[in-house]
């Protein structure tokens, strides 16, 4: 695990996921496995938006994973990785399935190249909501907030991805609308680790701010583990 004074010296998407790692490290021992499988399953399901040009090649992509979540409430997994660490850390902590499939939706929303506004927004509710929430669960956190973070968190990762300036724009501002919601008032201890994944998302939404993995940005992270603001 990075401690609080190390620099992570990498840059772009490696150094959020350096940041995230460090994050998921600040859950007690038992939760980190769930956690890092729900967000491997987030990384794969943005992997097929990322990399898949033709809508309907992604969707026959997404609904497979669909498929394969629900059938973890009534099967063993196959063998593939991801859906087995599901099956065996968090499935086993009350998290059904079928709740890890509706993550898929929020996904396919977003397949259509120029994503309207109600695509959008089922992509906060499904994927950024509801992932935070699911991790929520698998921390033993109940607060309102997590649907804020997640959709703030959600929708810095839509602004990176976005080719219009005035798109960017518009997630950069309503990311931190949510986000700012979502970090005001003290975490509670569970519930950090989802507390400094949207601390980062709001670095990143910023105009200026340290890169990812800078010393900065680290310590911010840490405080955040320690006071819960």
């Amino acid at each position: 695990m990075v401690k609080a004074h190390e620099t992570i010296l990498i840059d772009g998407a490696s150094a959020r996921a350096a940041e995230r790692r460090l994050a998921i490290g600040y859950a007690s021992a038992a939760s980190r496995p769930a956690l890092t499988a729900l967000f491997a399953l987030d990384d794969i399901l943005s992997g097929i938006r990322r990399t898949t040009r033709d809508p309907m090649v992604g969707q026959l992509r997404l609904t497979w994973w669909y498929e394969a979540l629900v059938k973890l409430d009534s099967a063993l997994p196959p063998a593939e990785p991801v859906l087995q660490a599901l099956h065996a850390d968090v499935l086993t902590r009350g998290v059904s399935g079928a709740s890890l499939a509706a993550m898929v939706d929020g996904w396919e929303a977003l397949l259509d190249p120029a994503p309207g506004g109600a695509a959008i927004e089922q992509f906060l509710t499904d994927r950024g909501g509801r992932l935070f929430q699911i991790a929520g669960q698998l921390l033993g956190v109940d607060d309102q907030r997590l649907s804020s973070a997640g959709a703030g968190w959600a929708l810095a990762e839509l602004a990176r991805s976005l080719g219009d300036a005035a798109g960017r724009t518009m997630a950069r501002e309503r990311g931190m609308v949510f986000l700012d919601l979502a970090l005001a008032g003290r975490w509670p201890v569970q519930g950090r680790p989802l507390g400094a994944l949207a601390l980062s998302a709001r670095f990143d939404l910023r105009e200026t701010t340290p890169r990812s993995g800078s010393p900065k940005r680290v310590a911010r992270m840490a405080l955040h583990r320690l006071t819960g603001y």
